[in-house]
């Protein structure tokens, strides 16, 4: 059974379409990006220059470091947004961005779990830097991105700075003796 060359460039133009969506989809300077994801960039963005407005010294931003295992053994990776210093002091912040607060605050999504997985990318990030020691705490920048206008202009951020949102005191492991 002979195919001809009509029918075989019709088959492989389908293969070669897949190819050409994929290359696209994942190549480096791909123009589509979801919008949650840049609306979190644009966030942080915002609120590394309010920091550096403020005056901290920024030094590294979403540092990532894997921090254990999982009951399945798959390796952990836990990131902090952004790692400042403001003065001499450590911050390790948690940056938050939505289009409005109508519905909840920013920080609110700052849960327990939230807390507990920047604690332990903090303690990873101060003992591979030898910081242990050093004066540290947890902040939390809040970033307002409102819709645009019917203009299409868009409206400043509101960007907010929590100081110390949190402390490592809770989640230190205790220690029980044997008399009460």
């Amino acid at each position: 059974m002979a195919i001809s060359s009509a029918a075989l460039m019709l088959s492989l133009q389908t293969p070669r379409r897949l190819l050409e969506k994929a290359r696209a989809r994942f190549s480096s300077d791909a123009p589509h990006v979801a919008p949650h994801i840049d609306l979190g960039r644009r966030g942080e963005r915002a609120a590394a220059d309010y920091l550096c407005a403020q005056g901290f010294e920024l030094v590294a931003s979403n540092f990532k470091t894997g921090v254990g295992r999982n009951r399945r053994g798959a390796v952990v990776q836990n990131e902090i947004d952004l790692v400042a210093y403001d003065g001499p002091v450590l911050c390790f912040v948690e940056v938050k961005t939505r289009r409005s607060d109508w519905f909840a605050a920013p920080e609110s999504n700052v849960d327990l779990r939230k807390q507990r997985q920047v604690t332990r990318a903090a303690r990873a990030y101060r003992r591979l830097l030898g910081l242990r020691d050093a004066p540290h705490r947890y902040d939390v920048v809040t970033v307002i991105l409102p819709t645009p206008d019917a203009d299409g202009r868009e409206p400043a951020p509101r960007v907010e700075l929590l100081r110390n949102f949190w402390t490592e005191e809770r989640f230190r492991k205790r220690r029980w003796s044997g008399s009460d």
